[in-house]
């Protein structure tokens, strides 16, 4: 009895430390999900990256939303240096109507994302990474097969106002990996709307 009881600890741990998702310095595991113009993308399709940049986030979202003229620029300056942005939604659009793929091909039209916007309709992919917010950044640097976490977190210091940011995570860090740098900051709470599931 005492060793059921020893290996169920065991099992629910290794449950708990999966579901907290990646930290920096982890490899991170590729995924395949369905963009928005029906194609299935993985991050292997990017022969030439040097890395990605993955945002968690989602067409209704207020902080989501305010982030999105933001997220374009910063895809426009780092796709062309090697950094993608990789959008990924990873809510259930039974739980939030708004969220549905179709919703999401809008979304995308109106705001003539220059990125990928993949469904998670499994949910799978941001629980992997852990991702609890909308939006939520994972900078990944890319090393053979190999994709490690650099940066996780928010995109800059003021989701309220772009003209008065005074600190730009997202592109601190992309820019000393750029340089062969460790980024400075590696680590930032994200700020957004809590990711929306039945479970």
């Amino acid at each position: 009895m005492k060793k059921i009881l020893f290996l169920s600890i065991l099992l629910i741990s290794a449950v708990a430390i999966h579901a907290q998702g990646y930290k920096v310095g982890d490899s991170a595991a590729d995924f395949k999900l369905k963009n928005i113009d029906g194609k299935h993308i993985s991050l292997a399709d990017y022969k030439d990256a040097k890395g990605f940049v993955v945002i968690f986030t989602c067409n209704h979202c207020p902080y989501a939303v305010a982030y999105e003229d933001r997220i374009i620029d910063i895809d426009k300056k780092y796709k062309k240096k090697g950094f993608p942005i990789i959008a990924i939604n990873p809510n259930d659009p039974a739980v939030v109507p708004g969220d549905s793929f179709e919703g999401m091909q809008t979304r995308a039209k109106e705001k003539s994302f220059t990125f990928p916007y993949l469904f998670d309709a499994k949910q799978e992919v941001y629980k992997n990474f852990g991702a609890t917010k909308t939006p939520h950044v994972y900078i990944l640097s890319k090393n053979g097969k190999d994709l490690k976490v650099e940066y996780i977190g928010t995109i800059d210091n003021n989701y309220k106002d772009a003209s008065k940011v005074s600190t730009k995570y997202v592109e601190d860090a992309i820019n000393s990996l750029l340089m062969g740098k460790k980024p400075e900051v590696t680590y930032t709470k994200a700020i957004g709307c809590s990711i929306k599931t039945r479970g």
